[in-house]
């Protein structure tokens, strides 16, 4: 009997059994549709392996589904590469150290707010935002003090940087330099991924066309006089983050990585010159066998977009990539889960053939990570690495029917996204248009509306929850503090430095923007005579102009979804009896304030409550509170709702309740939803807002709660 016909037989021998078990109900009842379309079936036989073209691979070689080295983890194990910043750049360095004596390999630089935008700590748009979601760095001292005691010569740093990258980058190099360290012995890697911003994270400066001008600018430098330093990190972990699925988070990053290699060949430099130095970055979430096919079929995808570039050397097309656990998954509510949360998805990181990792830590829903829970995070990598036996097989999972069937189906979804993309004119052109943001948005609406309905179960949110709250430190930065601090560093600084120097650096900066010379060798020479991020960042905006978003919202998607329940009833006749009551609709002003860049709740929200009824209106990002109160008296809504999740909204919301009194519209009330402790609400309370909806809060609650606040404000409860 041939092989295939001994598979059909067992198969159809398998499903006769299962029908026993199944009591008569249909073998599809167990047979799960997965957000990227692909239907898991129960059972997997060989017939499900016909036309998987790696399938007799090997580690090491193309298309290296089985991973990027042949002896992967059994020689080396990944790089524990924890991402931390916050406060002070003292601050920060004495965190760095003391996890670098505790076993962390590699660092990872979080920089605040005001810095990814190229704001100097002093500006006075950035009065919330200085060392708050990471560290402030206004100048090469910053930069010098941040890396004192660690030799540059021997660490790898990777920095996530984009919007204000050329300063940024410019002052490491500086400071590597007076540390005694040249650029040819560097090693790590700068983000550099612009594209990526446009479409979630939102922490652009400059329109793309520019911006990718200064991708290829780096990219170019970097090949030349930095071997050893990967000049961009292309990353899907912020568009996974913003609700992606895992097939639209590998088409939009693929998507991108190919516009930056057309951006370097453009610019004269040969595939082999730069691809090798080329790194991505993933997200992984919970959804375990998901994401480890994610990683087989990055590789598997990213070896045939590359062959179009015809490289000779191997490594030009070998993907190699970091990895993240999942922020979105963390939860406020019994947030020791989420040490569990993170386990499943660092193994999952691990059985995929990540080259580097970071785990999160368990307080993250609500804060910035503290020495005892970062500890946990890192020893979570540690107790993989050295206590199982996950690191002595090289892909335990290659040639697992399912496995191989997943990675192949994976492949297949993605490919059709990238097709439509290059069809479109490619990633830049698509971005333009807004394609991949509304598709995440929709993504993100419909996964919101599975969790707030119990379609998809949540442990300790939605389902199983606790009966006592979880007492924990929380991590709280005194923002205030920290700005003064760096306010008067800048001014010793400014006092001191040669101001003919820094105009003539600046000047030739300008001249370079306008013609065709390397921005970051131009940056170079201002960072070194000390010029700040932002007065570097501000010449850019002159030549360049600042990117404005386009606000596009995805409507009937969370309706769609949500299965009716009683509570998505009771919001909706809500909404319909204060219609009734005032004539017109509950009308809310969602807004960012700050530098804030995270936009998946406040987008979330905004689809919800126009679902049940609500007229939504949506703020431009970085809106200060005087904007954000003219926008909303302007249009005359009931409510400012505000979405936090950089941890400024103990400083912005007094400030936006102050603006709204000044104005006289003591009407409007004030909402907060978010990333915010439970220790921040009474502060919060009596400072001007009106109702909280922390992390997990379902949207049918947070609009029926808010009516309620709103009829409470006038008296009417």
């Amino acid at each position: 009997m041939s092989d295939e016909k001994s598979v059909h037989q067992n198969y159809e021998q398998w499903k006769e059994i299962a029908a026993k078990d199944l009591k008569g109900e249909p073998l599809e009842k167990i047979i799960r549709q997965t957000p990227e379309g692909i239907p898991i079936k129960p059972l997997y036989t060989a017939s499900d392996l016909k036309e998987t073209p790696w399938l007799h691979s090997t580690p090491g070689s193309p298309p290296y589904t089985r991973g990027p080295r042949a002896t992967m983890y059994t020689v080396r194990p990944w790089t524990i590469r924890q991402y931390a910043g916050f406060s002070t750049a003292e601050e920060s360095n004495a965190f760095y150290r003391k996890n670098l004596a505790a076993g962390q390999k590699g660092l990872s630089v979080a920089f605040d707010l005001a810095t990814h935008r190229g704001y100097d700590s002093d500006h006075p748009r950035v009065i919330g935002d200085v060392g708050k979601a990471g560290v402030a760095i206004d100048t090469v001292e910053d930069m010098k003090i941040l890396f004192d005691q660690i030799p540059l010569n021997k660490m790898s740093v990777s920095m996530t940087m984009n919007g204000a990258v050329l300063p940024i980058l410019a002052a490491y190099i500086v400071a590597a330099e007076e540390q005694g360290v040249q650029q040819h012995e560097l090693s790590g890697t700068i983000q550099n991924d612009i594209l990526k911003e446009y479409m979630v994270r939102n922490t652009y400066i400059y329109p793309p066309d520019p911006s990718m001008r200064i991708v290829g600018d780096i990219i170019q430098y970097t090949s030349q006089k930095m071997p050893k330093y990967n000049s961009i990190s292309i990353s899907g972990y912020h568009i996974q983050e913003a609700g992606a699925n895992s097939a639209l988070e590998l088409a939009f990053t693929l998507g991108d990585g190919l516009e930056y290699v057309k951006a370097a060949i453009e610019r004269g430099l040969n595939v082999d010159q730069f691809a090798p130095r080329l790194s991505f970055f993933f997200a992984i979430g919970m959804n375990f066998y998901m994401e480890i096919a994610k990683l087989r079929a990055a590789r598997t995808l990213w070896y045939e977009l590359i062959q179009q570039f015809n490289p000779k050397n191997p490594k030009s097309s070998i993907l190699r990539t970091h990895c993240q656990t999942s922020g979105y998954t963390l939860t406020e509510q019994d947030p020791y889960n989420n040490i569990i949360r993170t386990t499943i998805e660092a193994m999952a990181a691990g059985l995929g053939g990540t080259q580097s990792l970071h785990t999160n830590s368990f307080d993250e829903a609500v804060g910035l990570p503290t020495d005892f829970s970062a500890r946990l995070a890192r020893n979570t990598q540690i107790i993989i690495q050295e206590e199982t036996d996950l690191t002595h097989v090289v892909d335990p999972f290659g040639g697992s029917f399912f496995m191989e069937k997943l990675t192949k189906d994976l492949v297949e979804a993605a490919k059709k996204t990238l097709n439509e993309i290059e069809a479109s004119g490619g990633m830049v052109k698509a971005i333009q248009s807004g394609y991949p943001k509304l598709k995440i948005e929709e993504a993100a609406a419909k996964k919101q509306a599975r969790i707030d309905s119990g379609l998809e179960t949540i442990v300790g949110v939605n389902k199983y929850q606790p009966t006592e709250k979880s007492d924990f430190e929380v991590l709280d930065i005194d923002n205030t503090k920290v700005r003064m601090q760096q306010v008067a560093k800048l001014k010793e600084i400014r006092a001191n430095r040669n101001q003919a120097e820094v105009d003539s650096s600046l000047t030739k900066l300008r001249e370079a923007a306008l013609s065709k010379q390397n921005l970051l060798e131009s940056a170079i020479e201002a960072m070194k005579v000390r010029s700040t991020v932002g007065e570097v960042s501000n010449v850019l905006r002159e030549v360049f102009g600042e990117h404005i978003a386009n606000n596009q919202t995805v409507t009937a998607v969370y309706s769609s979804v949500y299965k009716q329940d009683d509570m998505y009833t009771q919001a909706q006749e809500k909404v319909r009896e204060f219609t009734a009551k005032e004539g017109r609709s509950p009308r809310i002003l969602i807004v960012k304030l700050g530098q804030d860049g995270h936009d998946r709740g406040s987008k979330v929200i905004a689809t919800g409550f126009a679902d049940l009824g609500f007229d939504v209106d949506i703020g431009p990002l970085f809106q200060s509170p005087e904007e954000a109160v003219k926008q909303a008296i302007e249009n005359d809504v009931h409510v400012i709702g505000v979405s936090s999740q950089a941890a400024a909204h103990k400083t912005l919301v007094p400030a936006l309740r102050k603006a709204l009194d000044e104005h006289k519209a003591t009407e409007i009330i004030i909402v907060v939803g978010g990333i915010i402790p439970e220790k921040d609400y009474t502060f919060l309370y009596e400072n001007g807002a009106s109702g909280i909806f922390g992390p997990g809060t379902p949207i049918p609650q947070a609009a029926k709660e808010t009516i309620l606040a709103i009829e409470k404000s006038r008296g009417q409860l």
